[in-house]
């Protein structure tokens, strides 16, 4: 039964629902350490680790457009004919990230993304290239796996999420270890590999489950239901691409400012650790747009009051982090900082800014989700702007008037830049619910009258 035509909404199906969705992106964080763990066992981890970082933050931006078909697919998808309209906007869009890949990887513009946007050596060159020619079809089984997670999380079927999820570290562990055995670790190409390896395993087990739910649960044509035509499909579709590459500034920006503090590896390295510290505890809740784009209909008191109860986590898993000793212990054992150190030190109060983006986090998600649901993408290209904006201008001021701050400069910007990108999603959301409401209200009086 579709979850906006069942009025018996509770919040054990809400969690039931959202469980599965926070732990297969918690178990995301195990595969990378499976792949950075068997690099690190080569005779030359440093350069081995290096080619493939530097080729994964490239193919980390030429994936994002694979990665929005799913929250497209989970919004618009409900019938044969509507998937059909997905599918070709899906098949266009893995056909750019070939054509992109395929230049990056064989043409001298690779070569120059590398060596002058990235800034690699030139003795790494050959190295970084020969991983992203792995690398480069990795996206492509992502965007199919994410095109058939819409249907299988919009027909509440998370869990096959997260059992592809655990398939996918078992192959990938298993084929480490075959690779740590026979002595094959020599190149960042055996984490490529690995990395590939787990995306086709993933890949299909949501093609298996997809197909299934197309040929036995999900009608030709549903009713009432007026998506039918590619076009719908890429106006929801393109606010989403737009806005997700204007985030790619974030990362290098904060990044370069960052390098014109007093310290610059200080604070460049514990900012690095807090974001991903507080990145890992943010990621369970990072489908909470799920939850509104499958139940807001239904119930949306529900959804609102589960939105509540749950969004606060991640801000709080922080500060348990940040103040109690259990946030020393993990930076030590489990990120593998130097006890005693200054980098414990400054990372420690790094995180303690990050609260505010984890607070901030999830009702940004659950905000995302009702732009989506009314398909007003364009706003989320806005909100980004004014992200990028906000984290710009706390890095000059910061820089200039807080040099010493280190890695609490990375955290502040990110953090009050969240806060510019929900300001304006909250502020246009309430101007385009306004007058509607005041409408529906006179309707009412005038109905009331006669």
């Amino acid at each position: 039964m579709s979850p906006g035509n069942d009025p018996r909404l509770t919040y054990r199906r809400l969690l039931a629902f959202f469980l599965p969705l926070g732990l297969s992106a918690s178990l995301v964080t195990i595969s990378h350490v499976i792949i950075n763990g068997t690099l690190a066992r080569s005779d030359h981890p440093e350069l081995v680790i290096a080619s493939y970082s530097v080729a994964m933050s490239l193919m980390g931006i030429t994936e994002r457009p694979a990665v929005l078909l799913r929250q497209t697919c989970s919004a618009l998808v409900r019938d044969r004919v509507s998937f059909r309209a997905m599918s070709f906007v899906a098949y266009c869009v893995l056909a750019c990230i070939v054509l992109v890949g395929a230049l990056i990887a064989y043409s001298p513009l690779g070569q120059w993304i590398f060596l002058h946007f990235f800034g690699v050596e030139p003795a790494l060159l050959p190295h970084i290239i020969q991983v992203y020619r792995v690398l480069m079809f990795v996206s492509i089984f992502s965007g199919i796996r994410c095109l058939y997670h819409g249907i299988i999380i919009f027909n509440l079927r998370t869990k096959w999420l997260t059992i592809g999820m655990g398939i996918r570290l078992v192959g990938m562990a298993l084929l480490a270890f075959f690779f740590v055995a026979t002595n094959r670790v020599t190149s960042g190409s055996v984490g490529a590999v690995l990395f590939l390896t787990g995306m086709m395993i993933e890949c299909a087990v949501s093609l298996f489950e997809g197909r299934s739910l197309l040929r036995h649960t999900i009608p030709e044509k549903k009713e009432h239901h007026g998506i039918e035509r590619k076009g719908q499909i890429f106006r929801f579709y393109r606010p989403l691409l737009y806005s997700s590459f204007i985030a790619v500034i974030l990362g290098p920006a904060i990044n370069a400012f960052l390098g014109k503090t007093g310290n610059m590896e200080l604070a460049v390295a514990s900012y690095a650790l807090a974001s991903s510290v507080a990145q890992l505890m943010q990621s369970f809740f990072s489908y909470m747009h799920q939850i509104v784009l499958n139940f807001y209909k239904a119930d949306s008191r529900i959804v609102l009051r589960f939105a509540a109860m749950m969004g606060f986590f991640p801000g709080l898993l922080v500060a348990l982090l940040a103040y109690t000793p259990a946030g020393p212990w993990f930076l030590v054992h489990v990120m593998g900082v130097q006890p005693g150190t200054e980098l414990l030190a400054e990372s420690l109060l790094a995180l303690r800014v990050f609260m505010i983006m984890n607070l901030v986090f999830p009702w940004l998600d659950f905000s995302n989700g009702l732009v989506m649901l009314k398909g007003q993408t364009k706003i989320m290209v806005w909100s980004q702007a004014a992200n990028v904006l906000v984290t710009l201008t706390t890095l000059i001021v910061l820089v200039h008037a807080a040099p010493g701050w280190n890695g609490r400069i990375g955290a502040a910007a990110a953090s009050l830049g969240f806060i510019g990108e929900i300001s304006v999603v909250l502020a246009v959301l309430r101007a385009s619910s306004g007058p509607r409401s005041r409408s529906t209200r006179t309707g009412e009086r005038m109905q009331t009258a006669r």
